[in-house]
């Protein structure tokens, strides 16, 4: 992983796990600024606990995870896991990523809108503020999340399979995205993915999740017959197709 700036945040052998039941040991890694991060693994390996150890939403049962007080993160879940019982419109949705910035209480400022409107206008969606989210569609609404995200004003991007439920032309715009983000802003990106072709071509490190453990290694390490084999026990080809690699 990149270590080249100051650690956004470090997870010092840590364990996760909820009562006396460890899910994951010995997580030892840093996140850097510029970082872009994968972490993939199967349904139920622990990719979700993870995740909640990441945003600070789960205390470790062992080990320390050191999170600088001012990092702001910018979170976005799968759009199926968003309540639509209310009719929100997509601006009211990507509003709800200023509050932290702003307080529940206070009332949004044209500042705060002209902030909203303009991350709908980066995620190429500034058309839809007025609809309601419930009424678009997955890949409309998963950039609608992106801007959400965005108007927090993040340090780090943190995403959870973003691209489930997505075709492949959809993923690609939306991944699209996500790499613009990192290379044009800057910003710090892990994503949590089961799926390795999600990430080949866009992450630098990728992290594993096997057995409770999660091994970390460059992409160019990872995304290799003789590595992902041995990880996941059954024969796999990497190929590449124009410049992208495929994992079959």
């Amino acid at each position: 992983m990149q270590t080249q700036t100051t650690p956004m945040l470090r997870f010092d052998n840590v364990t996760l796990g909820y009562g006396h039941r460890a899910i994951l040991q010995d997580l030892d890694f840093t996140v850097a600024g510029g970082d872009y991060l994968a972490i993939v693994g199967s349904n139920g390996s622990g990719k979700t606990t993870l995740l909640r150890g990441l945003l600070g939403n789960l205390k470790p049962l062992a080990g320390k995870v050191s999170v600088p007080a001012r990092l702001h993160f910018g979170y976005v879940p799968q759009a199926k896991t968003v309540d639509e019982i209310f009719p929100l419109s997509v601006l009211d949705v990507v509003m709800m990523g200023r509050y932290g910035r702003i307080g529940i209480i206070r009332r949004p400022s044209a500042d705060d809108r002209a902030r909203a409107n303009s991350a709908l206008e980066e995620v190429g969606i500034k058309n839809l503020g007025a609809r309601l989210f419930r009424e678009l569609s997955g890949g409309q609404k998963q950039r609608a999340l992106i801007a959400r995200a965005l108007v927090s004003e993040p340090d780090l991007l943190v995403l959870d399979e973003h691209t489930n439920d997505l075709d492949i032309a959809t993923e690609k715009q939306i991944m699209a995205i996500v790499d613009g983000l990192h290379t044009g802003r800057g910003i710090a990106v892990i994503m949590v993915s089961h799926s390795i072709n999600t990430v080949a071509n866009h992450a630098r490190t990728v992290g594993i999740i096997k057995d409770g453990r999660c091994t970390f290694a460059p992409v160019a390490d990872v995304v290799n017959e003789e590595y992902l084999q041995k990880i996941y026990g059954t024969p796999l080809r990497v190929l590449e197709v124009e410049g992208q690699r495929v994992v079959l």
